[in-house]
Order: structure tokens, then C-alpha cells, then sequence
């Protein structure tokens, strides 16, 4: 029984997570929301988190690092991946815009993207069974699109469980543009409120950072490093209504970290608000952190929507 509600708690925290990023994206704006578009195939679900949860103002700088882990050669001033990637881009555009969405977000786009122009492509009418296929080659490797209706709208398809893997395995590798010695650091946050009513509200900003995407130093026998956060709360009007800065030791010995590996270490951040809260009644505030690990002087910031009960 305990294990089926860990379990539900699980699904039920994935959700939230997934609807909660949904909204995020939903309300970008259309710069933004258009990069997130046409970089979904290379962009892995940390980095869209990342992007999403990211200050208006700081996701000018994602976007140039985004493409800097991407340069095959950062000695030379162009980025041949990044050129390569929305010549690509543009290019299925073009082809294949007739599916009633831009050309890059069809299957075919995709496969166009990811791989490149076929090294053969057959195209075949409507067939004994109705449809109408085509059939691209990467050497000897097939990928087949299908037309059910041969209205214009392709499907990816595969001829057997072989084939689908092994398109699989080829996709994870492209993706796989860079490499780094270690996860994103990264971190969830959630406020908890204490008190609140008249001209006083108390709470706690509760963040968890993930100790796998962490970096250490010894320390007295032992590893550690420190957490510097900062927090400001911005009203509707983004005027600065609130800030604070406190600083987290983290100190553990080498055989503990690596046990707690897949868990996640817990700061919490308390604050008071007093004054005029009518201030923050008025429309949407945020409150944007920025969190510096000390060791790898790696810093992240979000912001998160922030509203008085």
C-alpha cells in the first residue's frame, strides 16, 4: 500500500510539473516562443525547464550559451552547427509546409532536421491498401512515412521493431550535440506560507537543489561547498517590493554524497513581508531567485510566479 501512494505521489508531482511548464511556454512571447519551436529536437528536457523558469531578462543569455555547448569549434567566430541546424530548419519550412503547420514540426521536418536531406527518397501514390508513402534512405536504413487519406499529411512509421530502435538509438545520438562532465545544476522551488493577514505575511521559500548537479571541494576531511541565494520579490508593476540574501553551507562526508546522490538537499528560506501589502494585491508579482554554487561559480536564476492568499 505504501508503495502504490509513494507511487500515485509520484505521477500526481509529474503532472503538476509537466501542466506547470505547459503554462510557461503558453506565455512566452513570440521570440521566445518561436526558438523553443524550432529547438524542441536538440533541446533536452532540462534545458526547457531551465529556459522556461528563467527571468524574461536572462533568456537572451540561455540562448547564446544554448548555442556555445553546441559549437563544434569555438576558436572559429560562426557556429557551423547552429548555421547547419536552422538552414535545416528553414529548409523544411519550405518543403513540406503544405500539413496545415509550419514545415519543421511535421514528421518529416523532424527526420529532415535531425538527419539531413536523404540519401534517397521514393515517393509512391496511392498503393493497394489505400495509402499513399513515402520512403526515405539513410544508406540502408528506411524511414517511411505514410498519407492514410493522401491529403499531404505524413506519419512516421516503421516497417519493424528492429527499424524503430534502431531510429531511436540514431535520434538519442544526434541529440546528443554536447557533452559535459555533469547534469545542469538545476533547482524546484515552492513557497510555503506561515501567517498571513493585515499589513504581515511570514513564509518560507523551500528549494530543492539536486546533489548530482553539484560540485565540491574538501574541506577539513569532508566535502562541501556553499549556496549563495538571493531573492526579490517585483510587484505586478515591477517595482522592487522586497529582497534578501542568506548563504547555505553544505558539508558531508564523500561516502554520504554519494549515497544521497539521487536525492536533492533542502534549503529554506524565511522571510517576512510588512508594510503595505495592498501593493501585492494589485496584479501578478514575481519573485526571482538566483542561486550561485560557490565551488563551480555557476549561478541560475527563475522567477516564479508569486501571489498573497
Amino acid at each position: 500500500m505504501k508503495r502504490l501512494y509513494g507511487a500515485t505521489i509520484f505521477v500526481a508531482l509529474a503532472l503538476w510539473t509537466s501542466c506547470r511548464l505547459y503554462n510557461l511556454e503558453r506565455k512566452l512571447g513570440p521570440g521566445d516562443r518561436d526558438f523553443v519551436s524550432k529547438v524542441q529536437y536538440i533541446m533536452t528536457g532540462e534545458e526547457r525547464k531551465i529556459f522556461l523558469e528563467l527571468p524574461d531578462a536572462e533568456k537572451a543569455n540561455f540562448k547564446e550559451e544554448f548555442w556555445k555547448r553546441r559549437d563544434p569549434d569555438p576558436d572559429i567566430e560562426e557556429n557551423e552547427y547552429k548555421d547547419e541546424y536552422f538552414k535545416r530548419v528553414d529548409q523544411s519550412g519550405e518543403i513540406f509546409h503544405g500539413e496545415g503547420r509550419p514545415g519543421w514540426l511535421t514528421d518529416r521536418g523532424r527526420i529532415y532536421i535531425l538527419f539531413g536531406p536523404p540519401s534517397e527518397r521514393m515517393t509512391y501514390p496511392m498503393d493497394a491498401g489505400g495509402y499513399c508513402r513515402e520512403v526515405w534512405y539513410y544508406g540502408g536504413f528506411p524511414v517511411i512515412f505514410i498519407d492514410e487519406h493522401c491529403s499531404g499529411n505524413f506519419t512516421m512509421t516503421a516497417i519493424n521493431l528492429e527499424h524503430l530502435q534502431e531510429l531511436n538509438i540514431a535520434q538519442a545520438y544526434f541529440q546528443k550535440t554536447f557533452t559535459q562532465e555533469k547534469k545542469f545544476f538545476d533547482y524546484d522551488v515552492v513557497i510555503r506560507k506561515k501567517i498571513s493577514g493585515g499589513n504581515r505575511y511570514e513564509g518560507t521559500i523551500v528549494i530543492d537543489v539536486p546533489y548530482r548537479g553539484l560540485w565540491f571541494i574538501a574541506r577539513d576531511g569532508k566535502l562541501g561547498t556553499t549556496m549563495d541565494v538571493q531573492a526579490v520579490l517585483k510587484t505586478g508593476s515591477g517595482a522592487k517590493f522586497w529582497s534578501d540574501r542568506k548563504t547555505f553551507e553544505i558539508s558531508a562526508g564523500e561516502d554520504e554524497l554519494k549515497a544521497r546522490r539521487e536525492e536533492s538537499y533542502k534549503i529554506e528560506f524565511p522571510f517576512v513581508l510588512e508594510g503595505d501589502l495592498d501593493a501585492l494585491r494589485q496584479g501578478k508579482n514575481m519573485l526571482e531567485l538566483t542561486i550561485k554554487n560557490s565551488t563551480e561559480s555557476e549561478e541560475l536564476r527563475k522567477a516564479i510566479e508569486f501571489r498573497l492568499d
